[in-house]
């Protein structure tokens, strides 16, 4: 959304890298029952690569490369504040405008491809980043923990209530109806013979029209659920990368020494624990509880530290190897964000969904990664050789015109 002198290369490589992350993060939910996300039961027998695929993605990707991304956000907020008001315009206007049309953008990418849309969450909690725009780093970063804080009273809250509701239906004499509707939730999150599932993945390889009806139908209530879940996570990592960009973290003035000590503690606090839990999972045989306890909370606290820890081990990477032509293709895909997002729902929905090529429910979780390396080849190839003749992403460039007011010049200068 800058011309390239104004860009900072390390803030479009960590962009790069999110961006991709995110795909190995959403293709379950691309390929899969929608249940497969919070138990991958739900989609089959798991093999034991499938086991390792799963727990691959539970320890390093699942929540963390979102996490980046909003940290990006919230840092790319403050720069296009400044840059707003350095030409003499409002800044908070300015992001307001472009909250509004990056809302719109979400709910057409989840009406018209995928139901896993983030960009109307980035929108609305964008709006109540602005209100810190202005704090320190250090008050930035308390504020984010409690943001923290109340997300994980919100999601524990609903598993303790999960919980109580599994003990009431184990005990005897319980009411029937308590125990079939609980043994109809758990049927629901892990047999793929479920009528749940089963309805599910007849939708997903059905055609463009009925899936479009059934999401708008759907809409408020799920996107509503959806916001409350994951707002104050989302507000947790956007203040965090306010914070690290106000610090300098997030603008590589760190020592390269620095960013690998901060990755290397990162990485100790929450791998051991989140490989116990997966684990703890595994051997439980994907105990539907258990797995969705983990999944939905029990692993939110070590998302924080491995999210920073990414953050630094990417800017570390990006210290030592400043000529790396990987690293310049990672970062033309990093400035291309919001195309590159949005162009991997239309590409894996035209291969998993019933209007595309019907794959649907058919890919195992261990094959899942070979669909990921294909999206990455081609965010690699295709944003460098876009960028070599216009100034911005097609989207980036559709964003910044609505938002002005004006058509925007795209083609280079040459």
């Amino acid at each position: 959304m800058t011309t390239d002198s104004n860009r900072i290369p390390t803030l479009d490589i960590l962009r790069g890298f999110a961006v991709m992350g995110i795909l190995w993060m959403n293709i379950t939910a691309f390929a899969l029952p929608t249940q497969a996300y919070l138990n991958p039961t739900a989609a089959g027998p798991m093999s034991a690569a499938d086991s390792i695929a799963w727990l691959t993605g539970l320890v390093l990707v699942d929540g963390k490369m979102r996490g980046l991304f909003s940290m990006l956000f919230g840092a790319s907020m403050l720069l296009l504040i400044d840059k707003a008001e350095m030409a003499g315009r409002d800044g908070r206007r300015t992001q307001l405008i472009r909250a509004a049309w990056l809302f719109l953008f979400g709910l057409a990418h989840y009406l018209l491809l995928w139901w896993g849309d983030i960009l109307m969450i980035y929108a609305v909690v964008g709006l109540a980043a602005l209100l810190f725009t202005g704090q320190s780093p250090l008050a930035l970063v308390k504020w984010a923990f409690l943001a923290f804080l109340i997300h994980f009273l919100i999601v524990v809250g609903v598993i303790a209530s999960l919980s109580a509701w599994s003990h009431a239906a184990a005990q005897p004499g319980a009411a029937t109806s308590v125990m079939t509707s609980y043994h109809a939730f758990v049927a629901a999150l892990s047999n793929p013979a479920d009528p749940a599932i089963v309805q599910d993945v007849a939708l997903h390889r059905s055609g463009f029209g009925a899936i479009f009806t059934h999401k708008l139908a759907d809409f408020p209530a799920e996107w509503l659920r959806t916001f409350a879940f994951v707002s104050f996570d989302t507000l947790g990592f956007m203040l965090m990368g306010m914070a690290m960009l106000k610090g300098g973290f997030l603008t590589g003035r760190w020592d390269a020494d620095q960013y690998r000590r901060t990755a290397r503690h990162c990485f100790l606090i929450g791998i051991p624990p989140m490989l116990a839990l997966g684990a703890w999972i595994i051997l439980s045989g994907f105990a539907p509880l258990a797995t969705f306890g983990t999944v939905f909370a029990w692993s939110f606290p070590f998302r924080i530290p491995l999210t920073v820890g990414w953050a630094a081990l990417i800017l570390w990477i990006a210290a030592r190897h400043r000529s790396s032509a990987l690293l310049a293709r990672i970062g033309t895909a990093g400035r291309m964000a919001l195309s590159n997002y949005l162009g991997t729902s239309l590409l894996m929905t035209a291969l998993f969904y019933g209007w595309g090529l019907g794959l649907f429910g058919q890919v195992s979780h261990a094959a899942l990664p070979a669909f990921v390396i294909g999206g990455w080849v081609a965010m690699l190839l295709w944003s460098p050789w876009w960028l070599k003749r216009f100034a911005m992403g097609p989207l980036e460039w559709l964003w910044r015109s609505l938002a002005r007011g004006s058509l925007q010049q795209i083609r280079r200068n040459i």
